[in-house]
């Protein structure tokens, strides 16, 4: 029986985006399940001790962009340090990958999620914009009603189930990887993640 991997996301992270295709990669390396999550981060850092990017002190928000350069490098993925819209609002982008995932199963939320975080911090693209979102939509291919969909009562209600459930399991952070109850908190993880799953990193 193949295992399956809770992935805990925003389509804001920087952290995600570095990790997000070689998670992806690593799952189907594994022949994993993914099951695929999209949370409001606003609502688990208050309960986990975390705090908005704004409000760390100096010396962390320092220490960020360090290891963001330093992984982007090491990673040899495009990523820019201070993006046009960054920090950016992601509640709408996050319903629609819940949207996507709802009506189209997970290999096409998967490939959308990958589209908003590189939109973010490759492109320089607003993903609190609608219309940035159509567009994102129409690129991967899907339909173009799922921008209204991501704004209807179902899909808000699975937003809040995988929210309540981030909190229950102890997500603090994104991305998160849950494999039988164990967490692997960071794109820093997956090579941990990896010999859980008993493949070559």
């Amino acid at each position: 029986m193949s295992q399956t991997i809770d992935y805990f996301l925003v389509p804001n992270s920087p952290w995600t985006y570095l990790g997000h295709e070689r998670f992806a990669a690593l799952a189907a390396r594994a022949g994993a399940e993914v099951r695929f999550k999209p949370m409001d981060l606003a609502q688990v850092f208050p309960v986990s001790g975390g705090l908005p990017l704004g409000q760390r002190a100096p010396q962390r928000q320092a220490y960020r962009l360090m290891e963001l350069k330093r992984f982007s490098e090491s990673l040899d993925m495009p990523l820019t340090i201070h993006p046009a819209f960054f920090p950016v609002a992601a509640d709408a982008a996050t319903k629609l990958l819940v949207a996507a995932h709802m009506q189209h199963g997970v290999a096409e939320a998967m490939g959308l999620a990958g589209a908003l975080l590189r939109a973010v911090w490759a492109e320089e693209k607003n993903i609190a914009d609608p219309e940035t979102l159509a567009a994102l939509i129409k690129t991967r291919g899907l339909p173009a009603d799922l921008l209204a969909i991501s704004a209807q009562e179902p899909t808000a209600k699975q937003y809040q189930a995988n929210t309540d459930e981030a909190i229950a399991v102890g997500v603090f952070g994104s991305p998160t990887y849950v494999v039988d109850g164990e967490l692997f908190w960071g794109q820093d993880r997956l090579d941990l993640l990896a010999r859980c799953l008993g493949v070559t990193p």
